[in-house]
């Protein structure tokens, strides 16, 4: 299948997307934070990236942009707990930044799987050109 690199601060999201992800067959890394996750993903090379958006040290917008200026045709889905109101839509941000998908936390093991498989669906050149908010 595919090697899936999560990036979230919280241990337990980690460990249960990495067991909704292996049970179905992928590989999967994991970070505590978006610095850490480039570093890993610069060592292991993933099909897709998962990353949540309110992180210490390096958050997910952060994240997201430097995975476009060095790694052009990099998956990204990105997921948060947070809904704020306001005017700042971060998931759509996200999007506009280079995100494929956005997931809204808690989210089942079905929800992820399907955007995973969507994202995973796209060819790596047309990464950046067919984004889709979920």
């Amino acid at each position: 299948m595919a090697r899936i690199l999560v990036i979230d601060d919280e241990a337990d999201i980690r460990r249960v997307v990495r067991r909704y992800l292996e049970t179905a067959g992928h590989e999967v890394i994991e970070a505590a934070d978006g610095q850490a996750g480039i570093t890993l993903y610069q060592q292991h090379p993933a099909n897709l990236v998962i990353t949540d958006l309110f992180m210490p040290e390096q958050d997910g917008l952060e994240t997201i942009r430097e995975l476009r200026r060095t790694y052009k045709d990099a998956r990204i889905l990105v997921m948060t707990g947070i809904q704020l109101g306001g005017l700042f839509d971060f998931r759509a941000h996200a999007v506009l930044m280079g995100a494929q998908r956005t997931l809204t936390k808690p989210f089942t093991r079905e929800e992820l799987l399907n955007a995973v498989g969507d994202i995973l669906a796209i060819e790596p050149g047309a990464a950046r050109d067919r984004r889709s908010e979920s």
